[in-house]
C-alpha cells in the first residue's frame, strides 16, 4: 500500500478513537457529578461491557468469515476481481453476520 494512503487512514482511525474515548470519559464524569444512584451507574457500565464483548465477537466472526471467503477464492485460483469474487466475499460477510445473530440470540 502506498504511504500516501496509509497515513491519512491511520490518522482518521486515531482521531476517531480519541474522540470516542473523550466522549465516554465525559459521559462517566457527568454521571458521577449528577449524583446518579449506584444502580444506574452499574447498569451503564455493564451495558458498556456487554457492547464491548459483542463488538469483539462481531469483529472476530466477520474476520474469520472473510478469511474463509479469501481462502475459497485462493482455492478456486481466482486472481482477478470479478463478480464471482465479490459474490464470495459478500456471502462470507453475510454468513458471518448470520452466525453472529444466532450466537447473540443464544447468549
Amino acid at each position: 500500500m502506498d504511504v500516501h494512503v496509509v497515513v491519512p487512514l491511520a490518522l482518521f482511525a486515531c482521531v476517531t478513537y480519541a474522540l470516542k474515548a473523550v466522549l465516554d470519559a465525559a459521559l462517566r464524569h457527568r454521571l458521577l457529578r449528577a449524583a446518579v444512584s449506584s444502580d444506574v451507574i452499574r447498569a451503564v457500565l455493564e451495558a458498556e461491557d456487554h457492547q464491548r464483548k459483542v463488538g469483539a465477537l462481531r469483529w472476530g466472526l466477520l474476520s474469520s468469515s472473510l478469511a474463509l471467503g479469501f481462502g475459497l477464492i485462493a482455492l478456486l485460483g481466482w486472481k482477478e476481481i470479478s463478480p464471482g469474487v465479490v459474490a464470495v466475499l459478500a456471502a462470507a460477510i453475510g454468513l458471518g453476520n448470520l452466525v453472529l445473530f444466532a450466537v447473540i440470540r443464544r447468549v
